[in-house]
């Protein structure tokens, strides 16, 4: 069995005890959390899709890890010009085990 979530603007198939990191969530560590935008169920043979989210569907989750991601260097320059600037960004992530698929 497994889903399709969304979460933090992106979507992701999970499947039971599957681990994730998503954009972060609002939540302290070993929180249980219900994401309730499934957009899609599969079972085996039985596949419910939603328009736009399945109706009664829900994905539990386990909060394990509040964290960053790796840096990523934004470098801009014109050529000629001396124009140069450097930036950096780590994206604050949180690690998260699926525990259940409920379908609707």
């Amino acid at each position: 069995m497994f889903a399709v979530i969304r979460t933090g603007g992106k979507q992701y198939k999970v499947a039971k005890d599957t681990f994730l990191q998503v954009e972060k969530i609002d939540a302290e560590v070993g929180a249980k959390i219900d994401i309730t935008d499934v957009l899609m169920v599969s079972d085996g043979d039985k596949t419910t899709v939603g328009a736009p989210v399945v109706a009664g569907a829900k994905v539990t989750a386990e909060i394990l890890e509040q964290g960053r991601g790796e840096k990523v260097i934004i470098f801009k320059k014109r050529r000629r010009q001396n124009y140069r600037r450097k930036n950096g960004h780590k994206q604050l992530l949180t690690t998260i085990k699926i525990t259940d698929i409920k379908a609707a």
